[in-house]
């Protein structure tokens, strides 16, 4: 749940997907740690930290601007 199938995802699936991943992540301890190791090396997919690739990308983006 907190990465892609490696087969054709509909958009109504990913979005399911990614909202049970998130509201794991919720809950987890490390939820901080994660998201700064996923942005720390550019992690191109999956949830990470509660948030998916876009929101890691403009995350990163802010922090830059």
């Amino acid at each position: 749940m907190f990465f892609p199938p490696p087969q054709f995802e509909r958009k109504d699936e990913k979005l399911e997907r990614e909202t049970r991943a998130k509201a794991i992540c919720a809950t987890c301890a490390v939820k901080s740690e994660c998201l700064e190791y996923a942005i720390g090396i550019k992690e191109p997919h999956g949830i990470w930290g509660g948030l998916n690739e876009v929101e890691r990308k403009n995350l990163l983006a802010q922090r830059a601007g």
